[in-house]
C-alpha cells in the first residue's frame, strides 16, 4: 500500500512534469506529496584543485532559494510538503524512501557523454529504491512510434 509520493524536482522542465503526475497521483490515492530538491555541493574536477570550504551563509542563502522556488512549484498541490537536502540526487531521494513510497522521477534527456560519466538519476533510482519506481518520460524522451 502506497503512504505518499515523493517526487525528486530539479526545476527542469521534465521536472515539472514529474511533479504534475506525482500530484495526480497524491490526490488519486488521497496520501501526502513530498517535492524533494537536491542541491549538490561544490567539488574539485581535479585532485590537485584548491578548494576552500563554502560560506556558511552563502550555502544557507542557496538552500532557503531552493525551498522558495519549491513552494512556488508546489502551490497547485497546497497539502504539498517540501525538502531541501544536500548530497547526490538519486541517493537522497532513495534515502528518503520507504517500502510505502511512491518515487516519482523524470528522464532527462542526457547526452551519451554525461550519461556514461555521471549515470542518470531516474536509473540509480530504479536500481536503489526500496520501492516503485514512476519514470515520467517526457515528449522529447518518448520512443519513436514505429
Amino acid at each position: 500500500m502506497i503512504a505518499r509520493v515523493l517526487v525528486g524536482v530539479d526545476f527542469s522542465e521534465a521536472s515539472r512534469q514529474a511533479l504534475e503526475r506525482a500530484g495526480g497521483w497524491a490526490e488519486r490515492l488521497g496520501v501526502p506529496l513530498v517535492a524533494m530538491h537536491v542541491l549538490q555541493p561544490p567539488a574539485p574536477m581535479l585532485p590537485e584543485a584548491q578548494i576552500a570550504l563554502p560560506d556558511p551563509a552563502w550555502l544557507q542563502t542557496m538552500e532557503d532559494h531552493a525551498r522558495e522556488q519549491l513552494e512556488s512549484w508546489t502551490k497547485p498541490y497546497p497539502d504539498a510538503t517540501v525538502a531541501v537536502t544536500w548530497g547526490g540526487p538519486a541517493e537522497e531521494l532513495v534515502a528518503a524512501a520507504d517500502s510505502r513510497t511512491l518515487l516519482v522521477v523524470a528522464q532527462v534527456g542526457h547526452s551519451t557523454l554525461e550519461r556514461l560519466l555521471f549515470g542518470s538519476t531516474a536509473a540509480r533510482a530504479v536500481r536503489l529504491a526500496p520501492c516503485d519506481v514512476l519514470v515520467v518520460r517526457t515528449e522529447q524522451n518518448r520512443a519513436p512510434k514505429k
